[in-house]
């Protein structure tokens, strides 16, 4: 029994060790986590702070922010400092709808897309 044990050992232990080396742990996809503003929400008129977290690293030299207005027009914003998983910029809002629409390269090597939709306008009182 300890002869068979012996022999299969090197073959066990080379199985783990292929495992070991094909099986590496997954890189996902940069996904948003929080956004300024909040997806659907209704900012008050004038200049605004962008900032998108997302939950990996990303490379922000190939990464995007277009702002896109109520009349339509589409507008790519200047990044702000790098980080290592934000994208900031600023931007100056008027009244209406407004779509934030973000593009980033994940340093797993994927680009993700989406939109955060929000307005401009004066706030509403909430309903008690």
């Amino acid at each position: 029994m300890s002869c068979v044990v012996r022999i299969m050992s090197p073959l066990v232990l080379a199985v783990l060790l292929l495992s070991a080396a094909v099986s590496r742990p997954a890189m996902a996809h940069a996904i948003l986590v929080r956004s300024t503003p909040v997806e659907g929400a209704t900012v008050a008129p004038g200049a605004m702070d962008i900032l998108l977290t997302f939950n990996s690293r990303i490379d922000s030299s190939r990464s995007r922010l277009t702002l896109t207005g109520p009349d339509g027009t589409a507008t790519v914003l200047p990044l702000g400092a790098p980080a290592v998983d934000q994208l900031n910029g600023h931007a100056s809002l008027t009244q209406g709808a407004w779509v934030l629409r973000w593009q980033v390269l994940a340093v797993d090597g994927h680009i993700t897309r989406g939109d955060v939709r929000f307005k401009v306008g004066l706030p509403t009182a909430e309903a008690p």
